[in-house]
């Protein structure tokens, strides 16, 4: 999914943190100096849901219904794999409160597209269909060829850079616009380092992190 044009930051307040792989975007307060456009805080104050999963009764009954998104999950992309004509293996699992389902092997670059797009795509379509099936909202998370892991990879190390420049200055900065698995990524690694925190500000796509110091 190609990055979108972002509007320009006033001048002096923040500084834009770079990095060759920080894109790749979908479908917030006193001090010296002043700083009147940071941030309101997210609801949940990292992005932590996409779309909350309605409430299961008990924890059985929970991991029961994720397991049954992976396999409901496997067979839609089994079959979407059949009418691509595309070799790969489906691996199913549970991480945390949601399923995970990966497509590995064989050439799937097609399949995640441009800086993920076709990804985040097929991740929707796919949750649609478990939701279709379920009758629950679907947090299921997608990977194809190890992309989000190695952009997981990237995105902790961007985080751990911004947080130490940001204690250094001690000046916020505004990181590019990612999509909510993304921020997550990098509001959990901000939240372990002493001297920070994160915030996200904007509306998608073009809703980003500030990484500011505390205060």
């Amino acid at each position: 999914m190609s990055a979108p044009q972002h509007p320009t930051e006033p001048a002096g307040l923040t500084s834009e943190a770079t990095s060759g792989a920080v894109l790749s975007p979908v479908p917030v307060d006193a001090g010296v100096p002043a700083q009147p456009d940071l941030p309101d805080p997210d609801d949940d104050g990292a992005d932590a849901v996409v779309e909350p999963a309605d409430v299961v009764g008990d924890d059985d009954g929970a991991d029961d219904l994720l397991v049954r998104e992976g396999d409901v999950a496997g067979d839609y992309l089994e079959r979407l794999l059949d009418i691509l004509d595309v070799d790969g293996d489906i691996d199913l699992d549970v991480e945390g409160d949601r399923a995970s389902v990966a497509i590995v092997g064989g050439d799937l670059a097609d399949l995640v597209g441009t800086d993920g797009a076709v990804l985040e795509a097929l991740q929707e379509l796919t949750r649609l269909a478990v939701a279709q099936s379920t009758g629950v909202r679907s947090r299921l998370m997608l990977d194809i060829s190890g992309f989000r892991a190695r952009r997981r990879a990237d995105l902790t190390s961007l985080a751990a850079e911004t947080a130490r420049r940001v204690a250094s200055s001690g000046q916020p900065e505004r990181l590019s616009a990612m999509n909510p698995f993304e921020r997550k990524v990098v509001h959990d690694v901000i939240a372990g380092i002493s001297g920070v925190h994160s915030e996200s500000e904007g509306e998608e796509p073009n809703r980003r992190v500030v990484v500011l110091p505390d205060r």
